[in-house]
């Protein structure tokens, strides 16, 4: 018996509800019941087919399972970022950085929450239909800094795994819609010689 043909939608289409996969590149829409297909926001192609929500605003690869970058690139992005967070007026602390339009944009994290969605009055917002009103929530705590999932249509992603919340480590890169943020953890240049220092002199 045949498999069933996925059916074959363009932008522009009233869809409804649901998920929808890019049929060039993989990239999966989430829309309400109320929004027509836009072109593809990765590659710009107007064909698409439903899909799965498990794979919801990311690239997938041949199996259909969410592709991240390579360790190469992550680690040149992170290079690349902590250069241009030390360059900065505030080099030490929390930062998230992310690249838009090819350029870098850094956010420290000085506040206890930093509200991160398509909303005008999100702290960082993508105006982008990837990425929900109140998509995620990053939030200083003495323990810690942590990411939560605000409600958000297309979820909240660390590393490549999806997670309602999650206690945020240096060089962890979290995926909202479309866009990838890297979280740093800056050290003060004085504060990372002493430790050298203290380290050197326990050998």
């Amino acid at each position: 018996m045949d498999a069933p043909k996925m059916e074959s939608l363009t932008s522009g289409t009233m869809a409804g509800a649901g998920s929808f996969r890019c049929q060039r590149c993989g990239y999966v829409l989430n829309l309400a019941a109320s929004d027509a297909l836009s072109d593809c926001p990765s590659c710009g192609s107007a064909s698409f087919v439903r899909a799965s929500l498990f794979s919801a605003g990311h690239r997938l690869d041949d199996d259909g399972l969410y592709s991240p970058e390579s360790e190469v690139d992550r680690e040149a992005l992170l290079a690349r970022a902590r250069e241009w967070v030390q360059a900065g007026e505030q080099p030490s602390g929390e930062h998230l950085v992310y690249e838009q339009d090819g350029d870098l944009v850094d956010v420290p994290l000085a506040r206890e929450w930093t509200r991160i969605g398509r909303s005008l009055t999100a702290d960082v917002r993508f105006d982008d239909p990837t990425v929900s009103r109140r998509h995620a929530l990053i939030v200083r705590h003495p323990d810690g800094v942590r990411v939560l999932d605000d409600r958000s249509l297309n979820g909240v992603f660390v590393n490549g795994e999806r997670v309602e919340w999650r206690v945020l480590q240096d060089g962890d890169q979290i995926v909202v819609g479309r866009y990838r943020l890297n979280f740093l953890t800056m050290i003060p240049a004085q504060r990372r010689t002493d430790e050298i220092q203290a380290l050197q002199s326990a050998d």
